[in-house]
């Protein structure tokens, strides 16, 4: 039997996680949220006020499907098609607003088909950075670089009924706030940093930037061997 052992950062210990519950409005909408670090999901578990836990799961693999976006097949572009579907952007340009329409038509993938999820995490200051994007301020390589400066991190979502059958509980750890509150807020201000600090930086000589309005005017698509399959060193 495969498994993995997943956690998931809460105030409150949750011992039967219920399907289609929870913020619609998450990454990749109705979904249970965990990470493969027991020590991230303590991040996630507490608040300035209070402790939390991390819960501990098992996941039977077997039989479920999964979409690794992660992987080499999908790029950052597939990532932010889903984001742009499910969370709400503050698209007042028309620049904006074009550049969604065009990554759903064209990067979107078929994610609710899949059981299991596994992607990046978009918190409130890399946000930030698919905003940009979307506005045609910052680049798709300094999109996909801060992706992995800021050490985002990579979430497994249960999105099906079936992995839902298939998860079972194993425990809860507390998590202490006077601990993981200081490394939640030291990793939120890292990631905002970085973001300042590469939007000082100008790429307007930069021949090999590609922006948003870029892709849409030459009409690139996913697959296409115009977007690098490195887009930093």
């Amino acid at each position: 039997m495969a498994q993995i052992r997943l956690y998931h950062g809460s105030p409150n210990e949750i011992p039967s996680p219920q399907f289609h519950f929870g913020n619609p409005k998450n990454d990749y909408g109705y979904g249970f949220y965990c990470t493969e670090t027991k020590e991230l999901a303590k991040e996630w578990g507490v608040s300035e006020e209070n402790d939390g836990f991390a819960n501990e799961y098992l996941l039977n693999l077997d039989g479920l499907t999964t979409l690794n976006l992660a992987s080499d097949e999908y790029n950052i572009l597939n990532w932010l098609s889903i984001l742009v579907e499910n969370r709400t952007f503050e698209l007042s340009s028309s620049v904006a607003r074009t550049a969604k329409s065009y990554l759903l038509q064209n990067f979107s993938v078929p994610y609710q088909a899949y059981d299991v999820i596994v992607g990046y995490r978009a918190d409130d200051s890399y946000f930030s950075f698919a905003n940009a994007f979307l506005n045609n301020t910052i680049s798709l390589q300094k999109l996909n670089r801060a992706m992995y400066l800021g050490k985002l991190g990579i979430q497994i979502v249960i999105k099906s009924k079936k992995a839902f059958s298939q998860l079972q509980f194993a425990g809860a750890s507390v998590a202490e706030r006077n601990l993981y509150y200081p490394k939640k807020m030291l990793r939120d201000t890292a990631a905002r940093k970085t973001f300042f600090e590469m939007r000082s930086e100008s790429e307007i000589t930069d021949s090999n930037a590609i922006f948003v309005m870029d892709l849409i005017r030459g009409g690139v698509k996913h697959g296409d061997p115009r977007i690098p399959a490195i887009l930093f060193d």
